[in-house]
């Protein structure tokens, strides 16, 4: 009988898989049946039930299978975020650069000093307020595409979000320095460390973007392989940049935006992933719902209520300061601000990394961020669904399309 398996099965990555997908897809399916709850609150409900706070049918184990499942959802919807960024648009209207630094810099300065009130070191509250610094790509895109959304606050806010994103990214890798010299690291990990992810990862984006790009062009009767040229350009990239010790997260998202600032024809940036793009949704979301841990959001709960608070005040705050003081529509620009408050990818994956790093640093960060995460990512949907509401655009690609139908 040696031919039986042992028991239990171990998981391997397929059945990590197709575990979150099955159990992703119900809980989105069940929170459609309740009209004022997105999925995506159902995909991290799902993933908080059957994970190892809840259930456990989702172990320890089946979620390190499911990490190259998440590197690759959170690289493909980095990517389309780095396409959001739009350098001609905000050339045209410098007022989006100067509400996205408005946002991010009271958004940092908020959270060091909620943080730092109720406790937290110096080092700890800013590195918390440079991960959540970053708003969620995946929400906006995902609810946008629900609600059929279009339009110019819309298409504006992906590029805040794009902005936003970048920033935290860059405040996150300026801030290493300090964080290795608190943990007591060498002088070359303290100095050389940070610079070499930052630009490393910069000239990894910009190399796979001019190839693609290239590929594009001398292939471009072949409109049939643009999408496996994006997938692949993507997952190469989040491999080379793990095999260089590069940022996995940053390398997508200068991919995206090369692409985007290179085409003229918009051959690859207006590529359609479709239906098959909500698998990785599915997996990221489910995969964060079942990160989290009762007791960690129980002992936190009142940092991570403050961070909630002082967040969301400061979004939507600077962006509606911006468009007082520029005399901006101030309906449009409180649904700018109610739609960078939702927060997931980039924040899940700079978690990740302070893991990696600091693993001193890691408990305390991880509990504080990804609690925050589960607040908005449970209000964050509904918000947003609300914002594109208030906006005046939730339905308008529906009706856009029936009008060039006739």
């Amino acid at each position: 009988m040696d031919f039986l398996p042992a028991w239990s099965p171990a998981f391997n990555a397929m059945t990590a898989f197709g575990l979150l997908l099955i159990l992703g897809a119900l809980g989105g399916y069940l929170a459609h049946r309740l009209p004022w709850l997105p999925s995506i609150t159902g995909f991290m409900l799902t993933g908080l039930l059957f994970g190892p706070s809840g259930l456990a049918l989702l172990d320890e184990e089946t979620l390190e299978e499911s990490g190259i499942l998440v590197d690759i959802a959170l690289g493909l919807i980095l990517y389309r975020l780095g396409l959001s960024l739009n350098i001609a648009l905000l050339k045209e209207r410098p007022t989006l650069a100067v509400a996205s630094l408005a946002e991010s810099a009271l958004t940092f300065i908020a959270i060091i000093g909620a943080l730092w009130i109720v406790g937290f070191s110096i080092v700890v509250a800013a590195l918390v307020g440079a991960i959540v610094v970053s708003s969620s790509a995946a929400v906006l895109l995902h609810v946008a595409h629900e609600v059929k959304a279009a339009g110019d606050v819309t298409n504006t806010t992906k590029v805040l979000v794009a902005v936003n994103n970048l920033i935290s990214f860059v405040a996150f890798s300026a801030l290493l320095p300090l964080a290795q010299y608190s943990s007591a690291k060498s002088w070359s990990d303290i100095l050389l460390l940070p610079t070499y992810r930052f630009f490393g990862s910069i000239l990894l984006g910009c190399a796979i973007g001019l190839a693609i790009y290239f590929l594009t062009h001398q292939t471009r009767d072949a409109v049939q392989y643009r999408l496996a040229f994006v997938i692949g350009a993507v997952t190469l990239t989040i491999g080379l940049a793990k095999a260089l010790n590069l940022s996995a997260l940053f390398a997508p998202l200068a991919l995206g935006v090369v692409v985007k600032n290179l085409e003229k024809e918009d051959m690859l940036s207006q590529i359609e992933f479709g239906e098959s793009f909500e698998l990785f949704f599915i997996v990221l979301f489910v995969s964060a719902g079942a990160n989290l841990h009762f007791h960690e959001l129980i002992a936190l709960a009142p940092a991570v209520g403050l961070l909630v608070l002082a967040r969301s005040l400061a979004k939507i705050g600077g962006v509606m300061a911006v468009a007082a003081a520029t005399r901006e529509p101030l309906a449009a620009a409180a649904a700018r601000g109610l739609l960078l408050i939702p927060m997931a990818g980039l924040a899940i994956g700079l978690t990740r990394t302070t893991a990696e790093l600091f693993p001193d640093k890691s408990v305390s960060i991880a509990g504080i961020v990804l609690g925050a995460v589960a607040v908005f990512e449970t209000i964050g949907p509904p918000l947003a669904g609300y914002a594109f509401k208030l906006s005046g655009e939730a339905g308008a690609a529906t009706a856009a399309r029936d009008s060039a139908a006739r």
